[in-house]
This record gives C-alpha cells, structure tokens and sequence, in this order.
C-alpha cells in the first residue's frame, strides 16, 4: 500500500511526465491534423488580426489561417527578421507580436501556418520599392541566413498550439530572371532544373538546406513549399523527386489565367471573360471548366509520380477580382476541383484590410471614399461585411464536414 508521502510524490512525478510529453504529442499530431481536408483562407493585412477577424473567419467553418505579418508595423527594417540585408536573429518585440496574435487564433480554434513574404536576401518586393530581390537565388551565402532564422523561428513556435505548419517562403521565383519562361512545358522545366542544380537557383535543394536546419530546433511540425515561378501550378513538374523530409506539404496557388482574374484586367475597355479566350503563354487560350481542371491537376500527376501522398498537396492561394463579372463562375470552378481531388485549401483573401480586390464579402459594387479616408488615416475601414453572391462557392464549401 503506498504511504501519504509516495502518492504524493508518484502523482507529482506523473504530472511532470504528462507536463513534459504534451508539447511533443501535441506536434507530433500536426502531421495527423492534414490528413482530413482543411479549408481556410488567408490573411496578409497591414495590421495584426484581432480576435473578432479570426473569431469570424472560424464562424464560417475555416479550420486554418495562412498567416503572413510582413505588412505589419516592424520594430526594425524587417518584421520578425530584423534587417533582411543581415539576418542576426528574431526581433523580440516582433516576436512577441506574432505570438500575441497566435493566441488569438488559437482561442477561437483555428490552426495557423506562417508563411513569410520576405527571407534573408529575398525581401518582398512591397517592401522594396518595388523591385524584386532575388540574392537568395544568386548566391548560396543568403541560404545560410534563411536557415538561421527558420531554425530561430522554429525554436521559438515549435511548442505553439495554433502552429500548423511552417511555409518557408511565399511564392518564390529562382527563375525570375532566368532564360525558363513562367508558362514553360514540362521537359523544358526539367531541362532548366537539370541545369540549375546545385547553384542558388535550385529550389528543392534550398527547401532541402532550409528544412534540415529547422529540424535541429523542431524535428515534427509540418512544413510547407510552394512551387517555382510564384507557387505556380505548374512548378513542380521541374522537381526530379520528393523533398528529403517525410512532413511535407506541397503547396501551389491558383490564379490563371492571371491576365482575366487579375486588376489590370477590370482597367480593359472590354475586360477578358470567363469562359472565353485569353492570353496565356505568350498566346490566346480558351479557359473553362475543363482548362482549369486541367491546369490545377498538373501538380496531382507530379506528386503521383513521385509518390506523395494526395493529403500532401495544398492549394495555398487562390482568387480572382469580387468586381470581375465571371469571378463566382471561376471561384466555383475552382473549388470543384480542390473538393472533387480532396485537397487542403485556402483562399484568397480575407477581409484584407489595404485592398478590397478580392475582398469578396464587399460583394460587387465598387468601395465608398470612406473606405480609402480611412485607410489613409491607418483606421480599420468601416464597411460592414457579410456573405455575398461572389463569396457563396466558398462560404458554402467552408461549412462541410
């Protein structure tokens, strides 16, 4: 019979057994979290969410946020990174803001992924006066900069009970600048990959790098890369294999043809219709139903190949302008897709909070000068938002099961 005092002290111990195992449970279960389909949307505003955007986001059926604070107000040049010219370790104060705001996620539910728009060498292009960065896919030396700060990062979220996964990079481009086209076939893609390997260009091999340092501070959370050529749907199809690590999501994003569902399109005397033809690879392309489906199932034959598991891919963006007259006939066609193939989803996006384009509860009509005055004055706009008719292929599919 055990005394008093070894009740007390087996109970005591239990509970530090149980205290210590639960992060590492907890993780070792995110892997687990995407093997049922998730859909979420995502979040890219200028000031942090606050409780009510995440609380509402969940009160639609979302299960995840892809979450990126590059647009945030930075203690430093850089949000979390500090200075992306010389990465030399997270900024605490920034830290301390994102977990703030993880907090938030967490207490309505919803599970984040954090996808950074900027790394060491790569800083994105908004926050560059506009001009691409692209020393990260010119010399390997930045490549040991995003390491360091993808192994802090993960050392400072791993044991967060709102992290999902982490997304290295948002829409990465090694070829911009290169002689491979955006639209190139897929033996031209292998061709240029065959050619690029082992230099900075070489994407999985980045991702490869990136991933065994993070794995030093996290060893179980899922990550997440985007294919080639801004997450293309069809950046994968350069890739000879399968990234090293076994906890990877393949994501791609979806948003051709870019010259119909895009602004510039909405400036045309006699805007590009959907279905109808429009130009694509340096050529006209009739786009429907079947055109989309064919595009989004390129990264499925990839994956196919190389015998990643069909829960491993992850549509990671997509969208169109909420003012372009077809843009529900798309969004719809779309999302017919992503649930007919069972892939995870998120789309894009919601309630930005520094452009309405694709803001689809704001539905069709165009924004009040209120909106842009308060904008301007760094106050949250005050326009009601509700479900609409060009929110509706996404509001209903969000509430499945």
């Amino acid at each position: 019979m055990q005394t008093k005092w070894s009740r007390i002290l087996w109970s005591w111990a239990t509970g530090l057994t149980i205290c210590a195992l639960m992060p590492l449970a907890s993780a070792a279960d995110l892997f687990n979290f995407w093997q049922v389909t998730q859909r979420g949307g995502n979040s890219f505003n200028r000031q942090p969410p606050a409780a009510a955007y995440f609380s509402a986001l969940h009160g639609y059926g979302a299960t995840w946020v892809r979450l990126s604070y590059d647009k945030w107000k930075p203690a430093g040049r850089d949000f979390l990174l500090g200075d992306a010219d010389r990465y030399t370790g997270l900024d605490a104060d920034d830290l301390a803001q994102l977990k703030a705001t993880l907090d938030l996620a967490h207490a309505v539910g919803l599970k984040v992924v954090i996808a950074p728009l900027s790394l060491p060498g790569a800083r994105w292009r908004q926050n560059n006066h506009g001009r691409f960065d692209g020393r990260l896919w010119q010399q390997r030396a930045w490549w040991e900069q995003a390491a360091a700060f993808w192994k802090d990062l993960a050392a400072a979220l791993r044991d967060h009970p709102a992290i999902a996964a982490y997304n290295l990079i948002n829409e990465p481009a090694p070829e911009f600048g290169s002689d491979l086209p955006e639209h190139a076939g897929g033996e031209r893609r292998r061709d240029w990959q065959r050619k690029v390997a082992g230099s900075a260009r070489d994407l999985p091999a980045f991702y490869n790098h990136v991933i065994a340092a993070l794995r030093t501070s996290d060893a179980v959370t899922p990550v997440m890369v985007d294919a080639g050529w801004y997450a293309s749907a069809a950046g994968f199809d350069g890739w000879p294999q399968r990234l090293a690590d076994d906890k990877v999501l393949y994501s791609f994003h979806m948003y051709e043809p870019y010259a119909a569902t895009s602004a510039p399109n909405m400036k045309r005397s006699s805007p590009y219709r959907y279905p109808g033809r429009v130009p694509f690879g340096g050529k006209p392309q009739h786009w429907d139903a079947a055109t989309v489906a064919a595009h989004l199932r390129q990264p499925l034959a990839w994956a196919a190949r190389h015998g990643i598991a069909k829960r491993q891919l992850v549509l990671g963006e997509f969208g169109c302008m909420r003012r372009w007259p077809d843009c529900r006939d798309y969004l719809e066609d779309v999302l017919h897709v992503a649930e007919t193939e069972d892939l995870h989803w998120a789309f894009y996006s919601f309630r930005e909070d520094a452009w309405d384009g694709m803001d689809y509860e704001l539905g069709r009509s165009p924004v009040p000068w209120a909106y842009w005055q308060a904008l301007e004055q760094g106050r949250a706009d005050p326009l009601p938002r509700k479900a609409t008719e060009v929110f509706e292929p996404i509001r209903k599919r969000l509430l499945r099961p």
